[in-house]
């Protein structure tokens, strides 16, 4: 009796000496047969970056710059994120939309007499991080300009939503299902029908916007200032609830909604 438990003892122990073998020699990163959906969404989950940002203020060789036209004062924020991508295209962007500003060279000469009552003009611009939502990531562009010697400045948010999966900027274009623009603008219309008729806005006058940005109960759609109203109104949005949007939008591109449909 002593032997045979021996016997049995010595076969476990081989066992799982081998088993852990087997397990060893296994590559860890490579696919398992019989992985399941949740681990699948797991491994993907890894390669979606957590978005970290913080704003810092942009040290410019032109923070005063002249022209022909007079001089501008410049103040840039951008962001600071933890995807270097994102990083440089904020970076590409402030540099093209101001290329005076960060200038090393000197400061067309201007006839000061002509422009002593106009004063120096403003420009201020400054990105911020709004969201994440599983892939997709949006940030705010914002911009204030006033020429000397205006009325009033004009002021101006671009809403800019990454794709973390495909390292790019989504379009509206990107987002719609081929061929449902004209649907999707008839259901905007229709979901701020009351606003847009106080502003004698007719179905056939309104197009989509290519800037918004996702809210908490559908798409947004910015408009610039004067296009849809009033200066004093600001930039008019219209929203598209996410219960009209069904059939209309990749389903990728769309948050985890509710099933809206009554059965």
């Amino acid at each position: 009796m002593r032997k045979a438990h021996i016997k049995v003892m010595g076969s476990a122990v081989s066992a799982i000496f081998l088993m852990g073998a087997l397990a060893a020699c296994h590559p860890r990163n490579e696919p398992v047969e019989g992985e399941t959906t949740a681990q699948k969404k797991a491994v993907v989950a890894d390669t979606i970056p957590l978005i970290q940002s913080k704003s810092i203020e942009l040290k410019l060789p032109n923070a005063q710059a002249c022209d022909a036209e007079g001089c501008t004062q410049y103040a840039i924020q951008t962001v600071e994120t933890n995807v270097d991508w994102i990083n440089q295209y904020f970076s590409n962007r402030i540099k093209k939309a101001d290329p005076i500003a960060f200038s090393t060279e000197p400061d067309q000469k201007i006839n000061l007499s002509e422009h002593a009552d106009a004063g120096i003009g403003q420009s201020t611009t400054s990105v911020r991080y709004i969201s994440q939502s599983g892939h997709i990531a949006t940030f705010a562009i914002e911009s204030y300009t006033y020429a000397a010697g205006a009325a009033h400045g004009m002021s101006h948010v671009e809403y800019v939503n990454f794709d973390l999966k495909a390292k790019k900027r989504l379009a509206l274009q990107d987002i719609l299902v081929k061929g449902a623009d004209a649907k999707v603008l008839s259901a905007l219309y229709d979901s701020n029908s009351m606003w847009l008729g106080n502003h004698d806005i007719e179905r056939t006058q309104l197009q989509l916007s290519d800037n918004f940005y996702y809210g908490a109960n559908g798409i947004v759609f910015v408009y610039p200032l004067y296009e849809l109203a009033s200066y004093a109104e600001g930039m008019p949005e219209l929203k598209l609830p996410y219960f009209m949007v069904k059939g209309l939008f990749k389903a990728e591109y769309l948050p985890n909604l509710p099933n809206y449909e009554i059965k």
